[in-house]
């Protein structure tokens, strides 16, 4: 509770400063006012959150549906947008809440963030999430926890690994990673993008953390089996998905802005850690479709969801700029070749999209179009707020320190063998009916929580498929 009524003293004396902050002017060449801009955002983006009060679940925005509007995995973008903040800004009000919520969702003993109350309704992106946050804390020298907590490397190596070990991988579709975890949820049948973009993100970033090369055939696996079964084509267009039932043939060709950044940032890394020239041909092709597809004009757009005259994304798709945003600026930092192109459009929709911060009784809500020339569109929510603040943040780029690896600064500590003892629901084969019924005795029997919990995590809960 004090640490609420801390945000309300840092607000007021924000706003103190003077009028042209109450509808979020900022000015882009000034890292004293974009930092201003920052902190009130940062501030907007937290009093979505609820974990910190008594009584409340720490790391997670209030949800999933019907409790809320937020899936768990959301949680794990919030605290990686927050560790940016920290780390763009030097403001560590919010650290304390940083910190617990990443360690209370750690899921322990094996601690590769698939906590027993989540672990049933859990896909491999939403997993991923949590541990790309915790890399990004490794990255950017966040303060390690104490030593009797799971440390930050450690805890992204652990989701890493879980993803290697036989019971996440088959050969249907020729490989990949499949969309969902256990067998009986909508969308085991799925393998696609995002579940397989994280982990070749995770992968590059570990090899050049650690330069431990396993990670990186890891990763090279993986962009392999992407353009393979052809979710990338050869203008690096990159498309949701497949079914397995359907040989992984039936491609869902709809183009999400995280899909193509997630690739980007980790090619980015492959190229810095291998400098090997084919890397740097792959990130050149994944920028030029990014800033040509999802930046018209050089402002961020959603171009599945976001037309010219409605918006029908989900609450997930809501948030996809910040994400593109934050991982854009990383990618200008360690792939220097791309630093003008990538900084020239992120101003230019940074502008827009603080201009449009003119809603609600503050006259700085944010909305979600960027696109129409400073006009709030009406909507509001945590993703909107986190996508101006990972907007602001990206502006900061060269005020800030490029991530680092263990041997240019990093201390968090490592376990290379964290999350392989992974014990849950075995691969068998092609599920049948009979199968999911008995994955669904086991999950029930090994997790804790009531049947009326378990009921709305299996019923497809509205995300990106």
């Amino acid at each position: 509770m004090h640490r609420i009524l801390h945000h309300h003293l840092l607000l007021l004396a924000i706003a103190a400063v003077g009028p042209a902050y109450a509808a979020l002017e900022v000015d882009l060449d000034s890292p004293d006012s974009i930092i201003a801009a920052a902190q009130l955002k940062a501030y907007d983006v937290m009093t979505y959150y609820k974990g910190n009060l008594t009584g409340q679940i720490p790391g997670i925005l209030p949800g999933p549906p019907p409790a809320g509007e937020y899936y768990w995995w959301q949680g794990g973008a919030l605290w990686g947008t927050m560790i940016d903040y920290w780390h763009y800004t030097g403001d560590t009000t919010y650290n304390d809440e940083v910190t617990q919520a990443m360690q209370f969702q750690t899921g322990p003993p094996q601690n590769m963030y698939m906590p027993p109350n989540w672990t049933a309704s859990l896909g491999n992106d939403d997993q991923s999430f949590w541990g790309m946050s915790a890399l990004l804390a490794a990255e950017v020298g966040f303060e390690n926890p104490t030593a009797d907590e799971p440390q930050w490397l450690a805890l992204a190596q652990a989701v890493f690994n879980s993803q290697t070990t036989p019971i996440r991988r088959d050969d249907q579709c020729g490989g990949g990673l499949r969309w969902q975890i256990t067998p009986l949820n909508n969308g085991y049948n799925y393998k696609n993008a995002i579940a397989n973009g994280c982990f070749f993100n995770i992968g590059a970033r570990l090899a050049r953390y650690t330069r431990n090369d396993t990670y990186a055939q890891w990763s090279s696996k993986t962009w392999d089996w992407m353009v393979g079964v052809g979710l990338i084509d050869s203008d690096y267009n990159i498309y949701d998905g497949g079914h397995t039932d359907k040989n992984c043939t039936d491609i869902n060709r709809a183009q999400f802005s995280y899909n193509v950044a997630i690739f980007l940032q980790g090619a980015a890394f492959m190229y810095d850690y291998t400098q090997d020239p084919v890397w740097k041909t792959r990130v050149e092709g994944l920028l030029a479709n990014m800033l040509t597809v999802f930046f018209p004009n050089g402002i961020a757009k959603e171009i599945s969801c976001e037309s010219d005259v409605n918006i029908t994304c989900t609450t997930d798709m809501l948030s996809f700029k910040g994400y593109v945003h934050r991982w854009l600026a990383v990618t200008a930092q360690i792939a220097p070749f791309t630093h003008d192109r990538i900084v020239a459009t992120l101003r230019t929709s940074t502008e827009a999209a603080v201009k449009q911060c003119t809603g609600g009784a503050s006259g700085r809500v944010c909305g979600f179009r960027w696109v129409q020339g400073g006009v709030y569109d009406g909507t509001n929510g945590a993703g909107q707020e986190m996508n101006v603040l990972g907007a602001l943040l990206s502006m900061l780029l060269d005020k800030a320190k490029a991530p680092v690896t263990n041997s240019t600064g990093g201390t968090s500590q490592g376990d290379p063998s964290a999350g392989t003892d992974v014990s849950f629901l075995p691969y068998t084969g092609a599920v049948t009916q009979g199968a999911k019924a008995g994955a669904a005795f086991l999950t029930l029997f090994f997790l804790t929580g009531c049947i009326a919990t378990l009921s709305w995590m299996m019923l497809g809960w509205g995300e990106v498929n």
